[in-house]
This record gives C-alpha cells, structure tokens and sequence, in this order.
C-alpha cells in the first residue's frame, strides 16, 4: 500500500493533465454518467473512495451534493481542486460512521485496491439501507478489433505519454494494473456477497470504461 501511496503522490500535479489528454476528455462524460446513474437529490451525502483531485466530488458539488474526499495518497488531497472535506485514509478502513452515506462512489480505482473484498465490505458498512454504490473503472472491449487498437493504445502510447509529462514507471504500472481487476461474474458477486443487491455492469465508450452500480441491501 505504501508503494501505491507514493506512486500517486509523484503523479499527482499533472494528474488531470494527463486524464483529459489520454481520454480525449471522455472521462469528464464518465463522471457525470456515474452520478446519473446513482437518482440521488441534491444534498445527498456521498462518499467518494480513491477521489484523487476531486474530480467526482466537483461535479457532485455543482449538483448540489455533499460529497467527502477520501485518499490514500496525500499527494493527491494536496492538489485536489475541490471544497469538500479531505480525508487520508485506507479504504479497508473507512473513518465513516456505520449508514452515514446516502451514496459511495470509486473512480479508476479498484485494480488498486489490495483487498477488494474488505472494501467493499467497509463500502456497504457506510451507505444507509438503499444506498447507490457507483464504481467507474477501465475495462477492455470486446469487440477483437477494438481490443486490439485499445491494446496498442493503453499498452505503449499511454506509458509513453505519460512517460513524457509525468512518471514513467507510474504510467507503465497504471495498464498492467488491469489484470488485477476480476471478471465481471466475480466482481459482481463479490459486491452481492459485501452487503449489496442488484450488481449491474454497463459497458461505456465501446467497452473502454466499465461503470458498474448496485445497492445496499435494506
């Protein structure tokens, strides 16, 4: 964890940067799909896991939410660009208290979680019954020709860009780090077995992106 830590410590001040370049700004789109996908009012708690700059927390904040910034990095809080509440923490241990959210959100995060089963554990622990859980995460498509483009792409043009603007260690890490990810069965019985009901993956841009939502049992 503390390697993980300090990894997105070195690249946090170009971090935005290079998420707009390498996505071509469609991870401002997959945001925003992923609050939608939630049906949460204005003025909703939300917690947002691995918040990095605060990316989610701002478009949560221009919705009128009331979102709270949870990192492990402190790199990362030190540059987020947002007005919510900062907090350094492991995301195995949340210091939230027991169905004090109305949602939990976790963005291009999970692959680098070291025990996914405990957070999401601590995940379903916070949201008050009914709850909307909203992860975003990467993902390869399906479609042979697709996935060969976005092979070459995630493989070698995003390490070598990234290389250029930032850490490239960090960037060559950061598409290995997907094969860590399971299976969509697995992932979505894993968030059922945590505490949730009606796990759904929808595909995003092609396949590229995966959101994936469920809610807190009552």
């Amino acid at each position: 964890m503390q390697a993980v830590g300090a990894m997105f410590d070195a690249i946090a001040p170009r971090y935005d940067l290079l998420n707009r370049l390498l996505t071509f700004r469609l991870d401002v789109g997959w945001r925003r799909k992923t609050l939608d996908s939630m049906g949460l009012d204005s003025g909703a708690s939300v917690l947002d896991i691995a918040a990095g700059t605060g990316d989610l927390c701002r478009e949560m904040e221009h919705r009128g939410m009331k979102p709270v910034a949870l990192d492990l990095s402190a790199g990362m809080l030190a540059n987020a660009r947002t007005d919510a509440p900062l907090v350094q923490a492991d995301a195995r241990f949340l210091a939230v208290a027991t169905a004090s959210m109305d949602g939990v959100t976790c963005g291009f995060a999970l692959r680098n979680l070291v025990d996914l089963d405990a957070c999401l554990v601590e995940m379903a622990r916070v949201l008050r019954p009914g709850g909307s859980l909203a992860l975003l995460e990467v993902a390869a498509p399906s479609n042979p020709i697709l996935a060969f483009g976005h092979r070459i792409y995630f493989g070698k043009v995003v390490p070598f860009i990234g290389g250029l603007i930032s850490d490239a260690s960090a960037y060559q890490y950061l598409p290995r780090s997907v094969a860590y990810l399971p299976t969509t069965a697995e992932l979505l019985a894993m968030i059922e077995r945590s505490g949730f009901v009606n796990a759904q993956r929808r595909a995003l841009t092609g396949g590229i992106a995966q959101l994936i939502t469920a809610r807190r049992a009552g």
